[in-house]
């Protein structure tokens, strides 16, 4: 866990944070939701809907620079590089999601269905 964070956190269940104010969830649920609203809208008015009116590979193209940006404020940028990079690739990646139609829900279940297993064993049990 890291040595500093926003005070606005508490520790929960698994080392997770949870905000005062509501689980971090509700933040993912209204980016969700923000996200498909925009996705309708004209491209000259909305970047969502300019990055999926130009289609699945803009779109993950355009996660994938945001990955290793994320990746390189790990490794040579501050805290607050990592956390600003982070949110562009959590934003890209459920604009990806909401391209393909899979739902947060969706993929909240999966992590769910995943907790108290191993990693290791978890990984070994995807490739047999």
């Amino acid at each position: 866990m890291p040595a500093s964070r926003p005070e606005e956190y508490d520790d929960c269940q698994h080392g997770a944070y949870k905000r005062n104010n509501g689980a971090m969830t509700d933040t993912l649920a209204r980016l969700e939701a923000t996200i498909a609203d925009r996705r309708a809208a004209s491209p000259e008015t909305s970047y969502v809907a300019k990055l999926n009116s130009k289609g699945l590979p803009k779109i993950v193209q355009k996660l994938g620079e945001e990955a290793t940006e994320a990746v390189i404020a790990a490794v040579c940028g501050s805290n607050e590089e990592l956390v600003s990079e982070s949110a562009d690739l959590i934003f890209h990646l459920m604009v990806l999601l909401n391209a393909k139609g899979v739902s947060l829900d969706h993929v909240l279940a999966e992590l769910d269905r995943r907790e108290g297993l191993s990693g290791l064993d978890e990984k070994a049990a995807r490739s047999e």
